[in-house]
């Protein structure tokens, strides 16, 4: 089978489903979109996998991380076979599995308020109407260089909240920054908008957001250390001593987390671009 052949094949079989649910005019939107996905951790990792599996024409990945064995509980190319990989590769070998003809870019950066623009300026100028951007990163100063400059711009992207220390799937939910509560990390990137970006103090900033209304749950790690050995048999020991406390961050590291709802963020992150580049 020639490559036209394949290529003909693999939109049919693979992605055909979108058309019925989309529409076939927004099907072929999303066929022809840029996504760029920044941070792939326990969030971004599965909105590109999401987006791999929608038939996205291309993605760019942006992340400067590998995978550690501690990952596993909650990113979907962390693997054994995948142990010490950066994780742009890491993603870009497991879309060429679901998606061969996507275009996948990496960029092995972490972003940062003086590298942001420079890293997709270009992609942006040529094709901003079909290119959308989902904000997974933990860090405030990068995610609010990232919507800072979407608002400024006008672009297409969404900002993932804190995923650390949530345990109900059900409770993520989508709003406009104005409305995000239970969520610290956004709260903060709300506060350093209004006050250094001139973003709006009353009604809505036009940042949409990924969120969770439940109330997080903090535990020591020696309190769940605690926990899970009064749990295990006998003949089992915990491998590591495990420190008195948690780091205080507001990663998923930090809090403690869980793949129910990691993955329900990054959903809900590749969802929300699709409708919006499909309509």
């Amino acid at each position: 089978m020639n490559q036209p052949d394949l290529i003909a094949m693999d939109l049919e079989r693979r992605f055909g489903g979108l058309a019925r649910l989309y529409g076939v005019a927004g099907a072929a939107r999303i066929r022809t979109a840029h996504v760029i996905v920044v941070g792939l951790g326990g969030v971004g990792s599965w909105a590109a996998e999401a987006l791999a599996r929608s038939g996205v024409a291309r993605l760019t990945l942006i992340d400067l991380d590998h995978i550690a064995e501690s990952n596993i509980n909650r990113q979907v190319h962390a693997l054994d076979t995948t142990l010490g990989q950066s994780k742009v590769q890491a993603m870009r070998e497991r879309i060429a599995r679901i998606n061969p003809i996507c275009q996948v870019d990496c960029i092995e950066e972490f972003v940062d308020a003086e590298n942001w623009p420079d890293l997709v300026s270009s992609d942006f100028q040529a094709d901003g109407r079909n290119t959308a951007f989902i904000d997974a990163c933990d860090q405030v100063k990068a995610k609010t260089a990232l919507a800072a400059w979407a608002l400024k711009n006008k672009a297409c992207l969404i900002s993932v909240g804190a995923a650390g220390g949530k345990r109900l799937a059900h409770q993520v939910d989508i709003e406009d920054l104005s409305a995000v509560t239970h969520d610290p990390l956004l709260a903060q990137i709300r506060s350093r908008l209004r006050k250094n970006h001139k973003a709006a103090r009353t009604g809505k900033m036009n940042v949409m957001c990924v969120f969770s209304r439940e109330p997080i749950t903090k535990l020591s790690i020696a309190e769940g250390a605690a926990k899970l050995s009064g749990n295990i048999a006998e003949n089992e020991n915990l491998s590591t001593s495990l420190p008195a406390q948690s780091d205080g961050s507001l990663n998923c590291h930090g809090y403690g987390s869980i793949v129910t709802v990691t993955s329900t963020f990054g959903m809900c992150a590749a969802g929300w671009v699709l409708n919006k580049i499909a309509y």
